[in-house]
């Protein structure tokens, strides 16, 4: 079962990790954690849910973050757009959109980040320093989302933005200083594939 994600019996997904893989996941998921940012306060308890939902305003402005700006991208616009629209109008859309949204999303991957961190900080390594992460009920899709962001953070830092570029990076020499990164990626490439195989 080594580095690759199988079905459990009655559903659900089980990877065998060693020390380093779980370090590596784990330092990984916490740095998402540190992108995303911190949270909204939460409402006090006996606020009304439907005020509590239009008062809360995001951001209008897309992140300056290039790996931000791929996790929450405009909704309007943007590569592969059609010509035929005016691009204020787009970003107006863009910006009414994400005032909206932005806030619910970052909780979301934040909450998935959580759970990658949480699960991994439940396994009990044996004496060979490997464990075996099972995911049942909503972990594998908290497990699926957060390998999305992280392989997402990392394409924009190395600037992949096409899924052809990604067999450029097998032809890294070794000294590359991209070097891990690209190994980091791929490997959350095999993980986050043998995960939606497994689903």
């Amino acid at each position: 079962m080594g580095g690759v994600f199988e079905p459990l019996e009655g559903g659900g997904a089980a990877v065998a990790l060693d020390e380093i893989e779980i370090s590596i996941l784990r330092s990984l998921a916490v740095q998402l954690l540190e992108l995303i940012g911190p949270g909204e306060p939460e409402p006090a308890e006996d606020a009304d849910p439907l005020a509590v939902l239009f008062a809360a305003e995001g951001p209008t402005e897309p992140p300056s973050d290039p790996a931000l700006a791929r996790l929450f991208p405009d909704a309007y616009g943007g590569p592969g757009a059609g010509s035929g629209e005016d691009p204020e109008e787009l970003r107006a859309r863009s910006a009414e959109f994400r005032r909206f949204t932005e806030n619910d999303l970052r909780t979301r991957k934040r909450e998935d980040a959580l759970a990658v961190v949480r699960s991994l900080d439940a396994l009990t390594p044996a004496g060979d320093g490997a464990a075996v992460l099972e995911l049942a009920g909503e972990l594998p899709l908290r497990w699926l989302g957060a390998l999305n962001d992280l392989r997402l953070t990392i394409a924009a830092r190395l600037e992949i933005t096409e899924d052809e570029q990604s067999g450029e990076l097998y032809r890294l020499p070794d000294d590359d200083p991209r070097k891990p990164m690209v190994m980091a990626y791929l490997w959350l490439g095999g993980l986050q594939e043998t995960l939606i195989e497994t689903l």
